[in-house]
């Protein structure tokens, strides 16, 4: 899938118009979205269609109109619904060191023996870091760097897209297109298509590519508004 493909199925902005030319609040979706197939993950005031990924209910409230996943009680937490081929569309932000991330494609939410519940899916990193490697904000964690860091400093908004289509992601950060990946390439467990090591067990070619989206708790706050997806039917 190329950049002007994903530029072409229709992306939400964070400024988008209301019919009379305002500015669109919070956590609301335009008439054009609407029409476009957009859906709202998140209504702003409630964790309604949002779970812990243990099952249980969110510890931590909504704050601010943003869900914050540190301390709500698991290691993210997760849409209710699975979702195959879509874009995903939201505005996060991160305090000082924070480190978390965005899950697709969990597909299950019980843990291998041994292993944490984000083996079972794939993570877009989110991390309080200057670089553009393996871990740093915008790539597929441990898989595919970013071609540049473009996160915003920590304590500001982004605005990130990423589209998770049959066997491809493509993450678009502050505008920015930054990182591209065919899982097809990734055929063997612990190695990239370059032959060098990653920590999965995991023949990524072969993982499911339905699964849960899920925002990372991994020790600090961190926030997440204006959470829209549109599925795509005919990949």
């Amino acid at each position: 899938m190329s950049v002007l493909l994903f530029a072409a199925l229709s992306l939400v902005c964070t400024k988008c118009l209301a019919a009379d030319g305002a500015t669109m609040p919070d956590n609301a979706l335009t008439e054009t979205e609407a029409k476009n197939g957009w859906l709202l993950l998140f209504d702003g005031r409630t964790t309604v269609g949002w779970m812990n990924s243990d099952r249980s209910t969110p510890r931590t409230p909504v704050q601010d109109g943003a869900l914050n996943p540190h301390k709500a009680g698991h290691y993210m937490l997760v849409h209710t619904q699975q979702w195959s081929s879509f874009l995903l569309a939201l505005d996060f932000k991160i305090t000082k060191g924070c480190n978390s991330g965005i899950f697709v494609r969990t597909a299950s939410l019980t843990p291998r023996p041994g292993k944490d519940v984000g083996f079972n899916g794939i993570e877009i990193a989110i991390d309080d870091t200057a670089g553009a490697g393996f871990h740093d904000t915008g790539a597929v964690y441990d898989l595919v760097k970013p071609l540049k860091n473009a996160m915003k400093p920590a304590g500001q908004w982004n605005h990130i897209e990423i589209a998770s289509i049959s066997n491809r992601l493509e993450v678009v950060l502050n505008g920015d297109p930054v990182t591209r990946a065919d899982l097809e390439l990734f055929a063997a467990p612990n190695k990239r298509p370059d032959g060098s090591a990653h920590k999965f067990d995991i023949a990524f070619k072969d993982h499911p590519q339905q699964g849960y989206i899920g925002l990372q708790d991994h020790g600090s706050p961190c926030w997440f508004k204006n959470i829209k997806l549109k599925p795509i039917l005919n990949p």
